[in-house]
């Protein structure tokens, strides 16, 4: 039997003082008399050894308190059950030692029992259900300690840790590695999951230990309830997000009439006006109501369906943007707001038509998407369908456009041409059904079309289609020789007539340039009496005839030298010409000025050589005439020379050219001293 623990705890203070005396009596003795045992011990363990003398004898007092757990063996005390910690920790039993003459002394012996990690951590529920709203805060506590605690029997410290099911990670946890209060860690979305379990472990060792370890499991089953907490989606909505918890809905549009009230619900794209609660285990109702952009009241929705009728017909082109409100009728803080434009239009009388029922098309094999389908017979004229409007005057309405129904090997652009939209592997027939839409009156019409997918042939030089790319590439080639051969005729113009452009536009300028050097007044200061008139027909016809000169055409330069030159042998020009002359509005008044000029500064007057009359006078004097004004009778005061120019008409054309080199450089001399006039030769 054990003894009870206050006997223990006072048997453990009285040991030390006991010890020596109980170790040892007269004739018997024990090895050890305070042993320790680890529990669980095997039958006929050996607690400690006995030594007796001769003539004694020793035997397990009766009326010790662990009696039934011990016995002697020879010489050795063993264990003959074994023994476990929890129930007795200590085992003590006292061994009489008697001599022959019938005395006795007593040996006390306490065994120690030393705990082994022999028991699992034990949960007062092995499996927990746990009903969370929706709508639960983050880190307000799911299932409490006390419900989740673990106890081991073995007295080790309990350490826990928490799993749960894939996919809903993140949302539960505890509270720490010794403590397993189960805490919301994370907003619940009953559109992800509404039911999850997690997985609590409790072991008697820290996690990672060596030591044996003994561990405990519990589940906990969590349920999801559905709270209130979004407010309707119009449909049909997109989802922006991965969760699917936001959805986006897309305006609806409509048309009506002008100066025509419908009776019935309008037509709207992409659909009727409709709402759902995204709480759909609730689905509370929800009521609609136009909340903006009804001007004059024009329109209104049903409260419970949803549907837009007419209160009256519109008057105006404009068109209306409604606002419409859809509201959850417990809780009107719960709306979403959508728009519906409503286009006004004239009445459309006729609905669109396909004249041809059914379409024959051929297409190659193996050909890139996007290539055309052509007519069937016909393989350079793509496919185009066409629907036509009785409504307009040329039945051509601009607002039809194409689509395929039925198909999406192929596609329809707006203007009609048909196309593939994959590569076709395999030769067949397919049938699709292609519909032109009016996108302002939104009326449809529908034809079929027959595309034969057939085998691409050899493709003959006769019967090769170029295509636009290739048009392209010939023109460019063909722009890059006609740059190059205009670069050519450039050049060769430039060398061939260069030269003689650049001198007459140098010979202009002269000209231009000498004007301002004429002397006008030369007549009134030397022939006081010649005439104004005389004056300046004499200037005009020196003029004109160096103007016609000047005017010769570029082109024909050699030529026109030529004939240059023998006019002037025959006129006998050998003079200094001046060129320019002043307007003849202004050459009174300048007249004056140089009279004035020239009392006062008689020393810078210049005069003109070119005289018609002779001044003999005046020895020292120099003058130029013209070969039939000369006196015969002056003498050797004046010279005369010859004109040898018609000898030279038999002049070759590089004679002309050394002339008109000549007369170049006399033209670059006098630009150069700023003279006063140019000299021919």
């Amino acid at each position: 039997m054990a003894v009870s623990h206050w006997l223990l705890a006072s048997g453990l203070f009285l040991l030390p003082f006991t010890t020596q005396v109980s170790a040892q009596q007269r004739g018997c003795s024990v090895s050890n008399s305070q042993p320790s045992v680890y529990e669980n011990n095997p039958l006929g363990y050996v607690v400690t050894t006995i030594h007796v003398e001769p003539n004694f004898t020793v035997i397990i007092d009766p009326a010790s308190p662990d009696v039934s757990f011990f016995t002697i063996q020879g010489s050795e005390l063993q264990l003959k059950q074994s023994v476990d910690y929890e129930t007795d920790p200590l085992l003590l039993v006292y061994l009489i030692c008697q001599d022959a003459a019938g005395q006795s002394d007593s040996l006390e012996i306490l065994v120690t029992i030393l705990n082994m990690n022999d028991n699992s951590p034990e949960f007062k529920q092995m499996n927990l259900t746990e009903v969370v709203p929706e709508d639960a805060k983050v880190n307000a506590t799911i299932v409490a300690r006390e419900d989740l605690s673990a106890s081991d029997a073995d007295l080790d410290t309990i350490f826990y840790e928490l799993t749960t099911v894939s996919g809903t990670e993140g949302y539960f946890a505890i509270k720490g590695v010794n403590n397993p209060e189960i805490y919301l860690q994370k907003a619940l979305d009953y559109a992800k999951f509404n039911l999850t379990t997690l997985v609590l472990y409790a072991t008697d060792r820290p996690v990672g230990s060596t030591d044996i370890t003994n561990t405990a499991t519990a589940t906990i089953n969590i349920l999801i309830k559905q709270a209130d907490t979004k407010s309707p989606w119009f449909q049909p909505c997109n989802f922006i997000n991965a969760d699917k918890s936001i959805c986006i809905s897309s305006p609806y549009a409509g048309r009506v009439n002008i100066s025509e009230m419908s009776t019935e619900p309008l037509i709207l794209e992409p659909g009727p006006i409709y709402a759902i609660d995204p709480d759909y285990t609730l689905n509370e109702k929800i009521l609609y109501s136009i909340v903006g952009g009804n001007a004059d009241d024009v329109f209104s929705v049903d409260a419970d369906t949803g549907n837009l009728t007419m209160n009256k017909a519109v008057t105006s082109p404009d068109s209306y943007l409604l606002q419409v409100m859809a509201t959850q009728v417990n809780n009107i803080q719960k709306y979403s707001i959508a728009s519906v434009e409503i286009k006004v239009i004239n009445k459309s009388d006729y609905a669109p038509y396909f004249e041809t029922k059914i379409y024959n098309g051929t297409v190659f094999v193996g050909l890139a998407p996007r290539s055309f389908v052509f007519q069937a017979g016909d393989p350079s004229s793509p496919l185009i369908i066409t629907a036509v409007d009785d409504d307009f005057p040329n039945k051509v309405n601009p607002n039809i456009e194409y689509y395929i129904k039925n198909s999406t090997d192929f596609i329809a652009t707006k203007d009609g041409l048909i196309l593939t939209n994959v590569v076709l592997q395999s030769p067949g027939m397919v049938t699709i059904e292609a519909v032109g839409k009016d996108t302002v009156s939104m009326q449809e019409a529908s034809t079929v079309i027959v595309v034969q997918v057939i085998l691409a042939a050899a493709v003959t030089p006769s019967d090769k289609i170029y295509t636009a790319q290739d048009m392209a590439i010939l023109g460019g080639t063909l722009a890059a020789l006609l740059l190059i051969a205009l670069l050519f005729l450039g050049v060769m113009i430039y060398k061939r007539y260069g030269k003689p452009v650049k001198y007459l536009i140098r010979k202009r300028f002269s000209k231009e340039i000498s004007q301002a050097y004429q002397n006008q007044s030369y007549n009134q200061d030397e022939h006081p009496d010649v005439s104004t008139q005389q004056h300046e027909t004499s200037e005009s016809g020196n003029v004109q005839s160096m103007t016609h000169v000047l005017e010769q055409p570029a082109l024909s330069l050699p030529s026109s030298n030529a004939e240059v030159v023998h006019s002037l042998s025959k006129a006998s020009i050998a003079s200094t010409i001046t060129f320019a002359q002043e307007e003849k509005e202004k050459e009174v008044g300048e007249e004056k000025e140089e009279e004035e000029e020239e009392e006062t500064e008689p020393e810078k007057e210049v005069k003109s050589i070119l005289k018609t009359d002779r001044h003999v006078a005046d020895d020292g004097y120099k003058a130029v005439w013209f070969k039939t004004d000369v006196d015969p009778d002056a003498g050797e005061r004046v010279e005369v020379i010859e004109n040898n120019a018609a000898d030279d008409d038999g002049d070759s054309d590089q004679d002309l050219q050394k002339n008109e080199e000549d007369e170049k450089e006399d033209y670059d001399e006098d630009d150069h001293h700023s003279g006063l006039g140019v000299s021919l030769a």
